[in-house]
């Protein structure tokens, strides 16, 4: 792949000097603890993305092999810098190129379908690269997470799903809700087996850290979030293919 990667302008938005840092290393390190209670020592697992790396760094120790795609050699080599001890094998291609005789026991798709011109296409392709007992995780923001629910009802945003700068720094197309989410993975031929809240967030980032809370309180918002997706940060739906001769 080309050096001159066009994905390779949101590098900025991972390189930790970010106030949204904080609410990042939050969710990307919750959601992988959270699929290990589900799928505990997987054989093999496909991860799509690296962004800040901190979801790469937790499968990395929890799997025998561990497949990470990235399209932004500027990315890899930021994960290199942070993370030179990583011995996930990454794989520098687009999600619509990737292809592989190899099937896998999990297969995940951590904050990715926010950034990809097609979300039903990515799901439909890979589909065929879980094996016949495999899953596939899907975690996703919510445009209805509580904090936008209070501006929208302050008259502060209009639009709850209207995309932010910093959605913009860091490549985002789109936002979810549960009912898009719930669609989308019916569409693209998977059963939600369940879905479930990442972070209860009820103040905006800049309110939250003036709070200065201590970490069990932060805990506490991520515990609570776990049953109420339609109130969280994000939403973290685990699916399984309907029918797998369809793969």
């Amino acid at each position: 792949m080309s050096t001159n990667n066009q994905l390779d302008v949101h590098v900025a938005a991972y390189q930790g000097e970010n106030i949204y840092d904080f609410d990042n290393e939050i969710l990307l390190t919750w959601y992988p603890k959270r699929i290990a209670h589900v799928v505990k020592d997987p054989r093999s697992v496909l991860d799509l993305g690296l962004g800040h790396g901190f979801a790469t760094a937790i499968f990395s120790d929890r799997c025998a092999r561990h497949v990470v795609l990235e399209g932004s050699p500027a990315v890899i080599d930021n994960f290199k810098l942070k993370f030179p001890d990583n011995r996930s094998d990454i794989i520098e291609t687009y999600f619509e190129e990737f292809d592989t005789e190899e099937r896998f026991d999990l297969i995940v798709m951590g904050f990715i379908l926010e950034h990809v011109d097609d979300p039903l296409l990515i799901l439909n392709r890979f589909r065929k690269f879980l094996t016949p007992t495999g899953k596939l995780f899907v975690a996703v923001p919510n445009a209805e997470v509580m904090n936008r629910r209070l501006g929208h009802l302050a008259g502060m945003l209009p639009d709850m799903e209207a995309l932010s700068e910093n959605d913009l720094l860091l490549g985002h197309r789109r936002y979810f809700t549960v009912r898009s989410l719930t669609k989308l993975v019916s569409d693209a031929g998977y059963k939600l087996e369940k879905m479930e809240g990442i972070y209860l967030k009820p103040l905006a980032t800049s309110q939250i850290l003036s709070l200065n809370l201590a970490d069990n309180i932060v805990q506490a918002m991520c515990e609570i979030g776990i049953e109420y997706p339609e109130l969280s940060c994000a939403m973290l739906a685990q699916l399984t293919p309907v029918d797998p001769a369809r793969s």
